[in-house]
């Protein structure tokens, strides 16, 4: 039986824990129950346990700080950390100090805790077969990892303590040189925009494993997660030729990509850093890599150089291009949409697809399409049906440029437009009222008559204006004034066009038509209304909030 002990504060939690799984029958032992890591540590020292459940949100010594304790003392324990929370920190903190797991309670069932126990048991056997009076058997390899992701984020004293580290564990024994590689998967601020911390986390786990399976022993070749994306990969070899090792690293990252491509769909790339002699120059080795890594995607595109400059300073849309979206989504105007996107990648083609600026440019152009497809259903919208017809946010990680995900994106908001227009359309209506009422959303800037409408949909004018009529209470001309003044409404709001501007853009043939229409529908002259909004100021300040 292998013996467990639960630590947590809350009695109904444990009992819970307690009563998920039947401990005996899956070969577990509970040898004892504590609310505090004071407790813990006692019971820990007397009832040695193979495995401790943390909670990791405790009065006075928190799950974490407990957890690096027993790891100090007591380093055969296996840990397991549960919270209530999703807290990166607290994921990154338990992982670096060699817990198996961390979980959420609200997603716990009794197979994720057989699971983890059982993981919890392999850790142990393997720490075990390692010999534990070896110091090298107690080999930290989250801390190592944290330690070469500080090297890499520049962090002063990384080297020396990762030297340390390299000394205490005996790590990569007969080394002649030393290089580090840098590996960037491409869409992975657009693959996890939606992720939690702990699903982010998940998938770090995920690709960092496999990478570290495919180069093999941690002490001889380590692969270190260091942040959106990117992932740091440090060799020793005992090749005497530069050359030759510099050829060896970059063959071993090229398996590593096409690795990660065939088991968990990530597209990705990677430069390799100078090789070097000494432990204490990888760092520079890191700072090459990555420097090879963005000029070798920035070199494909000769403007690279003129859009780094203008873009990389910021990396969101502006409040101008926020309004002019929205207004275009608001309109239902496809080719406004389209106009503004191309605008705004206009000074993105220059730089890498995995850059910083672009990556959060595009999660900001979806978030306001997903917000506006569920702000702008009269009928159910957002649902699976309509999110099948969207292009699959899965595309994103088989795009290769820039120029390709903006073609993207275009066609994302091509499709929302649609979508928004069919439910604007439909409701209680018929096909053919709801086809007709489409026709007029589509073309209400120009000449739209019954006539057009009819022989569009195929059928009898006459037929038309009466199924119209009867179903929608308004006439055709009517409800077509009614698009065209809801259109003009959204126009003045924006506070970018005139009042003659606005009466052509929503097409009416007179401006004196126009103010006749505007007041009998809304109650006020197109002045008047252009002044109660503070000339669109207002206006403008509800766009801003729309997107927060």
């Amino acid at each position: 039986m292998y013996r467990v002990l639960l630590v947590d504060d809350e009695p109904l939690v444990r009992n819970d824990l307690r009563s998920l799984l039947d401990f005996r029958a899956h070969g577990f032992e509970l040898c004892g129950e504590a609310q505090s890591a004071d407790s813990a540590l006692d019971m820990i020292g007397e009832q040695r346990p193979d495995v401790a459940i943390l909670d990791v949100n405790m009065p006075g010594m928190n799950g974490v700080d407990l957890n690096r304790t027993i790891k100090q003392r007591y380093p055969a324990v296996q840990t397991i950390m549960l919270s209530s929370y999703d807290d990166y920190d607290y994921v990154r903190d338990c992982l670096k100090n060699g817990s198996v797991d961390y979980l959420l309670k609200h997603r716990l069932d009794k197979e994720t805790l057989l699971a983890m126990l059982e993981k919890a048991v392999q850790a142990g056997k393997a720490s075990e077969a390692a010999g534990e009076d070896d110091e090298s058997s107690l080999f930290n390899v989250e801390l190592v990892r944290s330690q070469i992701a500080d090297l890499a984020r520049g962090k002063a004293e990384a080297a020396r303590e990762l030297e340390g580290s390299i000394k205490r564990y005996g790590m990569y024994p007969q080394a002649d040189l030393y290089a580090a590689a840098v590996l960037q998967i491409v869409p992975f601020l657009l693959l996890t925009e939606s992720n939690t911390d702990v699903q982010t986390n998940r998938l770090v786990q995920q690709v960092v494993e496999l990478m570290q399976q495919s180069l093999g022993d941690a002490r001889e070749r380590t692969a270190a997660y260091v942040e959106e994306g990117r992932i740091v990969v440090v060799f020793a070899m005992r090749e005497r030729s530069e050359h030759a090792a510099a050829s060896e690293a970059a063959r071993s990252m090229s398996k590593l990509g096409h690795a990660l491509e065939m088991y968990l769909n990530l597209k990705s790339i990677f430069a390799v850093g100078h090789v070097c002699n000494s432990l204490s120059q990888l760092g520079a080795s890191c700072a090459s890599a990555e420097r090879a890594l963005d000029a070798t995607t920035q070199a494909a595109n000769p403007n690279a150089e003129r859009g780094k400059g203008t873009r990389e300073s910021r990396v969101a849309l502006t409040i101008e291009e926020q309004k002019q979206l929205l207004l275009a989504i608001e309109r239902l105007d496809g080719q406004g949409a389209q106009r503004l996107i191309a605008s705004v990648f206009e000074p993105l083609r220059g730089l890498p697809l995995h850059s910083h600026a672009v990556q959060m440019t595009v999660s900001e152009l979806l978030h306001i399409g997903d917000k506006a497809l569920k702000k702008g259903n009269r009928s159910p919208i957002g649902t699976t049906k309509d999110a099948d017809r969207l292009p699959s946010r899965g595309e994103l990680n088989r795009l290769g440029s820039v120029g390709e995900l903006e073609k993207w994106l275009q066609s994302f908001y091509g499709v929302l437009l649609v979508l928004l227009k069919e439910h604007h359309a439909t409701g209680s209506y018929s096909r053919h009222v709801s086809q007709a009422i489409g026709f007029i959303l589509e073309r209400y800037s120009d000449i739209v008559t019954l006539e057009l409408a009819a022989g569009f949909i195929g059928l009898n004018a006459s037929y038309l204006s009466r199924i119209f009529k009867d179903e929608t209470q308004s006439t055709f001309s009517e409800y077509v004034n009614r698009v065209r003044v809801d259109a003009a409404r959204r126009l003045l709001e924006s506070g970018q066009y005139t009042i003659k501007q606005v009466s052509d853009q929503v097409g009416f043939s007179t401006h004196n038509y126009f103010f006749k229409v505007f007041k009998e529908v809304t109650g006020m002259t197109p002045q008047a209304y252009w002044n109660s909004l503070g000339d669109g100021k207002a206006a403008a300040k509800e766009s801003v909030k729309y997107v927060e």
